[in-house]
């Protein structure tokens, strides 16, 4: 997955940081230390966990080329390995999407000045034996604030001016401004070991030397399994409870939950919405509801037949979203009524909510002077299944729909600063994979300029300033709840200037072996996380 790309896709972000570089403020799902999204049952078993036991699971998603570099990396799997070897100061817990302190001694106090300091976790270890050093953090933030290296994690610590040792267990922050999302946000930067990745970064970012409670064994390049060993010296709070872990890459959603009902591995993910009961026949099935979304983003340049509000009103309330959720999706997904799901810690029902109005998304295309429009969509599975009926809803409505599929690369190629080539794109995205609070999930979309300027053409509208300041005020507010106030502000600005909209927010399934896999628990984000469970095989 590229995660941000989900440029992308659940699948494939791929190739999103080159596409969204600096520029993109956050683009491809969000809170501070609430829980989020996924409220899971997780799961029990009547059997002893064994200490030297091995957990087995099965994973979608492709493995890209030196993917793991922390830096750069943004796609599905490595993302989700890395959740296990790899830490930051702080972390976000996939499962409950709270912040907790990882490889700082504590979780940082939002700063109330420009200067912060994070005391380093006593005796924490790289997998190669040595010692975490200040020096080794100075390291890992100054390598993605270097604009030379095009980290896209830059666009979402743009508080943070220098980073400096203080000792060797202290770290000194200065900030261009006081942010109260400080700590949240230093989960984005990865710890990794100075002397390992100054000597050989290529090497590195094929198996890449972190500080998690599992090593990497195999990278699952050739294998195309990725194993993984408990990391002895592991002395956080995420203490591995088996002794090895193995991951299948397995894309085939066939060959994966057969793998699953056959027992040769004991979770897995992305099941196949047409699988869900036949799955729970055998193993457990849970449906995470998360931030994860489709949207449609419009093309406002100047003569596009959505440079007009009412053209971009019309569009959302000439679909039939329960249609789409009830066939497109077999129920897995809710229907926005904010630029957040329901369930998140910011949520606040939107000014303008859109429902089935066809009266209404007549005479606002009729307003706008609409008679037919271009809809580009990218081609994942579970997409195609959903555009067929949007094109329906909205040729119901009385314009013409001239529909497209390509892959989510060629999407974005297509369309990246050539105002002429779309009218709307259809195409998925989940920012919350790097954080949940609303202000990182807001300026994926909605600041720099790969989205908003590229993309969407909105930059320099009144609407995109407004938003911009917005941003810039929330951002720096040390109180949760004056954060939440002015993300709500944006929330009701975009849903009625919808320049990019969710449609509806899609469930994540899981399924995993409850006899075997001991508390573990399902996730709304792209992949799976073994951080607490244990195995009794």
């Amino acid at each position: 997955m590229n995660a941000l790309d989900y440029s992308t896709t659940r699948r494939g972000f791929v190739g999103l940081a080159g596409a969204f570089g600096l520029a993109a403020g956050f683009s491809a799902a969000l809170s501070a230390c609430a829980p989020g999204s996924s409220s899971s049952t997780g799961s029990t078993s009547s059997k002893p966990i064994k200490d030297d036991g091995t957990i087995m699971g099965a994973i979608s998603y492709e493995l890209g080329t030196n993917a793991y570099d922390p830096m750069t990396t943004t796609a599905a799997l490595t993302l989700a390995v890395n959740w296990h070897t790899l830490e930051g100061l702080t972390e976000v817990d996939p499962a409950t999407r709270e912040t907790y302190a990882a490889l700082a001694a504590e979780l940082p106090k939002t700063p109330t000045g420009t200067t912060a300091e994070v005391k380093l976790r006593a005796g924490a270890k790289f997998h190669n034996g040595d010692p975490v050093t200040a020096d080794d953090v100075v390291y890992s933030f100054t390598r993605v604030l270097d604009p030379a290296n095009k980290s896209l994690y830059a666009s979402f610590i743009p508080f943070i001016e220098k980073v400096e040792a203080k000792g060797t267990d202290t770290v000194v922050f200065t900030l261009k401004y006081p942010a109260g999302v400080f700590a949240d946000r230093l989960s984005v930067v990865k710890i990794v070991p100075k002397k390992v990745v100054t000597a050989d970064a290529k090497a590195f970012g094929a198996k890449p030397v972190g500080t998690g409670p599992w090593k990497m064994t195999d990278n699952g390049a050739t294998s195309k399994t990725i194993q993984f060993e408990r990391f002895a010296d592991y002395n956080g709070s995420r203490k591995a409870r088996a002794a090895k872990m193995t991951w299948q890459i397995i894309p085939d959603p066939a060959t994966r939950t057969n793998a699953l009902q056959s027992k040769s591995v004991q979770a897995i993910d992305s099941v196949p919405y047409l699988s869900i009961d036949q799955m729970k026949a055998s193993a457990n099935v849970e449906s995470v509801q998360g931030f994860g979304l489709l949207f449609a983003m419009f093309n406002q340049s100047a003569g596009n037949v959505f440079a007009k509000k009412e053209a971009r009103q019309a569009f959302l309330y000439a679909i039939d979203m329960a249609k789409v959720i009830s066939t497109g999706l077999l129920g897995q997904g809710t229907a926005a009524t904010c630029f957040v799901q329901e369930s998140h810690p910011a949520y606040k029902k939107a000014k303008v909510v859109y429902a089935l109005d066809a009266a209404k998304a007549k005479k606002l295309f009729a307003d706008a002077g609409v008679t037919s429009f271009r809809m580009l969509c990218t081609d994942h599975d579970w997409v195609k299944k959903c555009t067929p009926i949007i094109q329906e809803s909205l040729q119901a409505a009385g314009v013409t729909v001239t529909f497209e599929e390509k892959k989510s690369a060629d999407v974005y190629n297509t369309i990246d600063g050539k105002p002429e080539a779309y009218d709307v794109v259809i195409a998925p995205g989940d920012p919350s994979v790097f954080g949940n609070d609303a202000d990182l999930l807001l300026r994926w979309w909605y600041a720099g300029k790969t989205w908003t300027e590229s993309r969407m053409h909105w930059a320099g509208t009144p609407s995109h300033t407004q938003v911009q300041q917005l941003l810039d005020k929330g951002i720096r507010q040390a109180s949760a709840d004056d954060r939440k106030a002015t993300a709500a502000e944006i929330f009701d600005l975009v849903s009625d200037e919808v320049p990019l909209y969710p449609l509806f927010h899609r469930k994540t399934p899981t399924a995993w072996d409850k006899d075997t896999l001991v508390d573990f628990a399902p996730i709304a984000l792209t992949g799976l996380s073994f951080l607490k469970a244990g195995s009794t095989k």
